[in-house]
Parts: C-alpha cells; structure tokens; sequence
C-alpha cells in the first residue's frame, strides 16, 4: 500500500517500500523454478568500523540495477549479500579494549546492513553469509583439508615482519618505514614457520584459462604479469670451491653466458656462510643485518642505489670455464627462481648498474644495431665474443646453448613462473583456526594408516629442537575447529599467535578417529587412536573465505556440503562480479586457485570461478584526491539519504560518468538529478497527489514522436543496462522526461511504461507511482516492456533552417521531404521569413532531416 503524501517526500517514501520488501521477502532467488538463472554478485565488503563510504555504493547501485532489470526480463535472479569479516582491524580493536573481535565485528555488520538497507538493494538477505561464522568456515576448513590431502599445502620457513620491541609478527600494513606504526619500534625479517599453499602447481592452468573468462583486457594482463612465465634455461654453475657443489641459476638468455662476469645470490641463500671466506664475514654479516630489514619491494626498486658485497669466492662459467665472483645483493630475492643468478652487465639496466657501481667486467655479447653504441643494450642482434656461436641470431643462439648445456649435464630448458608459493598463514587470533594436530612420527605412522585417504603421501612436517612433527587434518566430522576464549589478544612474545597462551586448548589428547579432543593435563583416554598433540598456533589469513564465498550463496544453509550438486548445477558461478580493480591480482587469483582444485575434485562443474568480471571507477573527493579521512573529504552517503534520498542519490552515482571510470564528486550536479525525479512526480500526480489530469485512458492521447521516443527510450535502456552503460541509459530517461513534461496530454500505458524502465535505478520513487496509478501489486512482478522496432521509425523530423549560414529556425517536417518543398516550408516559417523576403535565392544546401541553408542575395 503506498504512502498518503501528496509532495515527494522521500524521507516517507523510502523506507516505507524497504519495509515492503523487508516484510514480503521481495528478493529472495525462487527454489524449484523453470525459470532461467542469473547470477549477480558483489565483491562483498569487509566490515569496518567506518561503516559505507560513497565508494561502495557506486559498484553495489549498479549491480542492482541490473538485477531489477533481469527480474522483469523473467529471470529467477540470485542477488545476495554477506560479510568478509576476519580481519586485522577487528584484532587490534581487541587488543586495545579487550573486547572480542567477534563482538565488534557484529556491531559493525549491523551498522553495515542499516546503511545498505537503506540504499534499496535487492539482495537476498535470507542467503546472507559471515566468514566468521562457524557453519561457513566449517566449510573454509574442509577445502583446506581437500588441499592439504592433495599434497597442495605444506609448511616451510618463510619472512615475516618481527619487531623486537614489542614481540610481535607485524603484517605489511603495520609496518611504515621499517618501523612499526604502534611506538614506532625498528622492525626486522625474521624468519617463522608457515603455511604455504602450492598455487605455483596451477601456474600454467591459471595462466592458459585467462582466454576463457570475460574480464578486462588490464586485469588479465596483470595476472599473466603477476604469474610471469618465461621462458629459459636453468644453468649449473661448477664452484671453485668443489667440496661445496653447484650453484644453480635460471636465466631467460642463455645466449649472453659468455657475457656474465659475476653473479648474486640473495642475502638468504642457503649457501651465502660458506661461500663467505673468513676476511668477508664480517661485511656479508653486516649486510645481511641491513637486508633484513627492509621489504621485498623495497629491494627489487629499480629505482634505488645498488647495493652488495663480495663472498669472496669463485664459480666456474660451464661455457668457457671462467672465474666469476659471487656477490651478496638484497636485490635478487629467495622466493623468486633460484635466489640466485648469473650477471650479463652489457645487456641488463640493473646488472649494469651494479657492475659500474663495483667497477666490475662488462663483457659484450649480442652485437648492437647499426648506431647503437651505448651499454647496456637491450636490443636484438648476433651473438658476439661468445667463441662458436658468433654470428647466429640470439635466439638460434639461445637454443643451441641451451642444448649443448644439456648435452653436458649442465643445464636444461626451462619454464619459470614468477608466481610463488601462497604464504597461507598469520600469526593472529581472529582468523580460521587450522584443523591439524602436530604429533610425533611414532603417533604418526601408528594412525595415519586409518587415515589413508585423507592424508598426503608424503607427510607434512617441521623440525623445531631436533625433533620432527608430523601435521594429522582433524576428520571431516569433527569440523568446524572454532577458536577458543583468550585470556588476552596480545601476542605471544615469540612470534607466535595469541592462540600459543592458550595451553588447555593446545596441549591435547587427539582422537584421530574421530577428532575429539581433551586437554592434555587429564589422563590419556583409552583406546588406540588417542595420540598427544599440539595444536596449530598459525591462522588463515582473510583471503581465505573470500576464496569461496559464492559458491556458498548458491546453497547458504547446507549442512552436509558446501553446496548441494543440484545448486551448483542450476546457479553455477556468477553470470556477472562486480568489484575494484585493486582485487585484480591477489583476491581474484586466490580464487580461481581454489575454484580449480574443487573442479579437479569433481566438487564443482566449471573450470573458472568468475565468468564475467567488471571492475567499476573509484569516486574521488571533491578536491580530484581519493577520499580520506586524513584529507577530509570522505562522503558519507547516510548524508546524502538524508537530504536527497536514496533514489536520487543511486541516480546520481551512475550519473556521475561511465562506470569504470574514475571521477570526482561533485555535490552541485546531485541537484539536477534530484530536479529530474521531482518532475517524474509531478508529470505523474498533481499538488493533491492525485493522478495528474492529463494522464488518460486514451491511447490516441500520446502524440506519434512521444511514442517513438517512449519505444527508443525502452530500447535504449535496456541495452545500455546490459552494457553496463547506465550513464547514457539516464541521459535517454531525462529526455523522456522532458518530452512527457512538454505533452498537453499523455497515455496511462505510455506513463506506466516509462515508470517500469526508470523502476531498477529509482526503486522507491516507482513502487509508489506504480501504485498511485492504479496498479496492483508491486512493480517488481510487472515484466520488462517490449520496445516494437516499427515506432522507432520517425514519421516526422526536425529540420534546421539557415540563412547565408546563420542558424534562423527550425521546424517538424515530413521525413523523405523534397528540397523543393523544404523551400517553401522554410518561406513560410514566421522566424525564416523576414530574412529571405524580397531577395533573390541564389543557392540551397539541403540535407534531408537535417539542415536546410538558404542562400540569398
């Protein structure tokens, strides 16, 4: 039932039809339907304490728009809503007050929802999701243990960021400078035992299926440049030194080995204390003290001064047998390739820099292009200086060295990925807990027999002390593993989580049967599958349920399975996603990773997670700087509801420019907008909120251009709703508009009409018109007007009339209008007239409905 006001007062009307569609359940995806399926998701938001900023609007305005729109178009639409809600923010919030993150992470999803209520989005909230809820990380936890048994997870000693001062693991964000933010403490790296998780196992899969998906030709590229294939050799280098072995390098140019005259390995590597000779140590020492501390950003900067130290030692060229000294650089990283490579300063900015810095040899080996003098040169060319292989082209070159290393026992062709190895843990409280139990071998191999199929073939393990532990996954049954009281959020002093204070929850007796559990401290159960164990102190980080959440929209409430295989098969993965480009590489990666584990498990029944992809503009302050509270220019859009309303401020977003792109707020143009839906109003009821007198029952009321125009406005827009172009689709809506303002008399059918294809932008504004006019029932159950292509067709077109040049008039004329007779309309037009009369016509330019330009004399 609509409202009783008789202006447009939103602050009325707004939430009266929010509590409409709250009550009735408006939006909720049909089970059992024969109805076609659309899939419609936003990147769904982390909850913080800030609560919505303008920016998460614009994204989530537009992805409902196009939900109301595939509604009319009789699609059974699944539109839903949840919370990424781990997070580190709610983590510090406990350590500062004491307050369970979870409690403040639920205050926050409440304000959360009121705001995204109060926009008029039409998400299914019956299917509404939480990544800290049990039920859902039950699920998290198990497609972890899919990985886990597949051999995909494992765990290895990896760089973190440790601030003696305060004891703790520090994650990037709270590192500034190679301080931490809290006390401003100097931090260093420091290694600490982690999760890691084998995507490199997926690198070429990631890689080729790019072409499958329908996502920004930007986004693709960054992921094929994040996954970073190439192409090469890995080469053996004989140490002077032989009791110590080979280094091994990989190298996209073989070609230019004649060229190297040193190497670098990374300040980590394995090998840098035995290759130091006793007068470098305390140099590499110092350097490698210096290394620690700083990012890996930092150190691969093409930008920053070159820095290293000799080791002192020697390897062997396997090409020409040549000395090459082995530096220690933070610039090569141990994460990437080898953590070490061969230097070719003729050839490589960064090598030649390096070599000019530390006046080392430079060697060239790929003859320039005629005119090219300057080193490093980076060009093609034949290989010179480089004994047999001169002359050949560098890539013939390239093959032949590669194949005669080979022949050797040297070297062998190669594909490297720059991808690596996804560091899967943090060191915090407020995060999925990991449902392994560390035992020792004995337990071990006593039980993992039992437990065949759910454990790797190859054991995961550590070694701390001497003494080796081996990871047991919890059974499937016992899940979820949910994250014991603490006495305190802080750290644990010694790099560990919180969760390492907690020695009841951690120190176990472990059914590993059955996964039941008591503290160690009481007496060992009875039976054969009770073994002691130590609990996972490491959580997930927050990616981890974001890697699968919309797949858990198709069937929220299972309880048996992730989701049921009829609710995979009918909703399958969303037909559209729409979120930030700065999700390009890491959240979209992740995803596709796990997505395609899951279908190579048979779980689900497509091989990528995200068919269509949308990255919508980031909102700027109105100052052209991205918004901030620092700059003082955040928008808070409970503001604009309040002095606009919400359909004028959904408006206004799509308005602003096209939807990827970046543009500033502008608070001036909102009033235009707002203008716009006050005259919707009033051309559809009078002062008395009554229906506007010149609505009519009659068709012959609507004059032939306002009903081309009304079939060229549903046209328009629901292309341009399928387009994503909604910019345009409101610009066609106010053309309209004027049009209706300017009929004396007008068609209920023409105005309903209309109503029905401005309703996904302007809900509100259009549930109570639709119902002011007589109709029953809510406009969402009225279907998408058909445009008919025979009235697109124009009986009559607006012809523009000059004189010598100067614009004098213009008039409606027939279409296909002779130029003789366009003469004498253009005679007779009053405006035309005073301007030709009495002279003689000496030439005319016609271009039929066009212009018509009258020369005269």
């Amino acid at each position: 039932m609509a409202t009783k006001c008789k202006d447009y007062n939103f602050l009325e009307i707004e939430p009266h039809w929010q509590s409409f569609w709250d009550n009735n359940h408006s939006f909720r995806a049909e089970r059992g339907t024969s109805k076609p399926k659309y899939y419609v998701l936003d990147m769904f938001p982390y909850p913080s304490g800030a609560g919505l900023h303008i920016g998460h609007p614009e994204g989530y305005t537009a992805t409902d728009i196009v939900a109301r729109y595939k509604r009319a178009k009789g699609f059974n639409v699944l539109h839903p809503m949840g919370w990424d809600a781990f997070g580190l923010p709610a983590e510090q919030h406990a350590v500062k007050t004491g307050t369970h993150p979870a409690s403040n992470t639920q205050n926050n999803i409440v304000n959360f929802k009121r705001q995204i209520k109060a926009l008029g989005f039409s998400y299914d909230w019956d299917r509404e999701i939480d990544t800290t809820d049990p039920k859902y990380f039950r699920w998290t936890q198990w497609i972890f243990l899919q990985l886990f048994k597949r051999g995909l997870a494992y765990v290895d000693e990896r760089p973190v960021w440790w601030c003696p001062e305060l004891r703790t693991v520090l994650a990037n964000e709270e590192v500034i400078d190679g301080k931490s933010e809290v006390g401003g403490f100097p931090v260093e790296r420091r290694n600490l035992r982690q999760w890691v998780l084998r995507i490199t196992a997926y690198a070429e899969r990631l890689l080729a299926d790019l072409k499958d998906v329908d996502w920004p030709d930007s986004t693709k590229r960054m992921q094929e440049a994040w996954i970073g294939r190439s192409e090469g050799a890995e080469v053996l280098f004989d140490l002077e030194n032989r009791s110590l072995g080979q280094l091994r390098i990989f190298t996209t140019r073989p070609d230019t080995l004649f060229g190297c005259t040193y190497m670098v390995i990374a300040p980590e590597h394995p090998l840098v204390d035995a290759l130091t000779v006793p007068a470098q140590k305390a140099a590499v020492e110092a350097y490698r003290k210096k290394a620690a501390g700083k990012s890996d950003l930092e150190r691969t900067d093409l930008a920053k001064e070159k820095s290293g130290v000799f080791s002192g030692s020697y390897a062997l060229n396997p090409v020409n047998g040549a000395r090459v000294p082995i530096w220690v650089a933070d610039y090569v990283l141990m994460g990437y390739g080898t953590g070490a490579i061969m230097a070719v300063p003729a050839h490589d900015e960064r090598d030649y820099e390096f070599a000019q810095q530390y006046e080392l040899p430079i060697v060239q080996v790929i003859e320039a292009a005629a005119g090219e003098t300057k080193l490093p040169y980076v060009g093609d060319g034949r290989v010179i200086n480089s004994g047999t292989y001169n002359g050949l082209p560098w890539p013939e070159a390239k093959k032949r060295i590669t194949s005669d290393l080979a022949t050797k026992g040297v070297g062998q062709p190669t594909v490297n990925y720059k991808l690596r190895d996804w560091l899967f843990s943090r060191q915090r409280y407020w995060g999925e807990p990991f449902p392994v139990v560390w035992v020792s071998e004995t337990d071990y191999r006593r039980v993992a027999g039992r437990r065949r199929d759910d454990v790797p073939g190859e054991p995961v393990t550590f070694t701390s002390d001497g003494v080796t532990h081996f990871a047991l996954p919890l059974p499937a049954a016992a899940l979820p593993l949910e994250l014991p009281d603490v006495q305190s959020y802080l750290p644990s002093g010694n790099g560990e989580s919180p969760l390492a204070n907690e020695t009841t929850w951690l120190e176990i007796w472990f059914n590993a049967e059955t996964g039941a559990a008591v503290p160690a401290s009481q007496p060992r159960p009875a039976g054969e599958a009770w073994v002691r164990g130590r609990r996972e102190t490491n959580t997930m980080p927050q990616w981890a349920g974001s890697c699968w959440y919309y797949l858990r929209f198709t069937d929220p409430s299972n309880q048996a399975a992730f989701a049921s295989p009829e609710a995979l098969r009918y909703w399958g993965v969303p037909d559209l996603y729409v979120g930030g480009a700065e999700h390009a590489v890491l959240h979209l990666l992740y995803a596709r990773f796990w997505h395609k584990v899951l279908f190579d498990l048979g779980q689900v029944p497509q091989a990528e997670p995200f068919s269509k992809l949308f990255h919508q503009g980031i909102i700027l302050g109105e100052d052209g700087e991205k918004m901030s509270k620092s700059r003082g220019n955040v928008v808070n859009p409970d503001a604009i509801i309040a002095s606009h309303g919400t359909d004028t401020l959904r408006l206004y977003l799509m308005f602003l420019g096209p939807l990827e792109a970046m543009k500033p707020w502008n608070p001036n143009g909102i009033e235009g907008v707002h203008r716009f839906l006050q005259k919707v109003w009033r051309e559809c009821l009078d002062r008395e909120g009554a229906v506007n007198p010149k609505i009519t029952a009659d068709p012959a009321a609507d004059s032939a251009e306002l009903i081309r125009l009304l079939h060229e406005t549903i046209k328009k827009v629901g292309e341009d709703i399928e387009g994503l172009r909604l910019n345009t689709a409101i610009s066609q809506m106010m053309i309209f508009a004027n049009a209706l303002q300017k009929s004396p008399t007008v068609s209920r059918t023409t105005v309903l009409a209309f109503i029905q294809v401005l309703a996904p932008f302007a809900p509100h504004i259009t549930e109570e018109l639709w119902e002011r006019l007589g109709q029953t029932g809510s406009i969402l159950a009225a279907p998408w007007p058909q445009f008919d292509a025979a009235k697109l067709v124009a009986d009559m077109v607006k012809l523009v009339f000059q004189v010598n040049g100067k614009h004098r008039g213009d008039q409606q004329v027939p279409v296909g209008l002779s130029e003789a007779d366009a003469v004498k309309i253009a005679y007779e037009n009053p405006k035309v007239a005073p301007f030709v009369a009495g002279k003689a016509l000496k030439r005319v330019v016609y271009v039929p409905g066009r212009i018509l330009n009258i020369v005269v004399g």
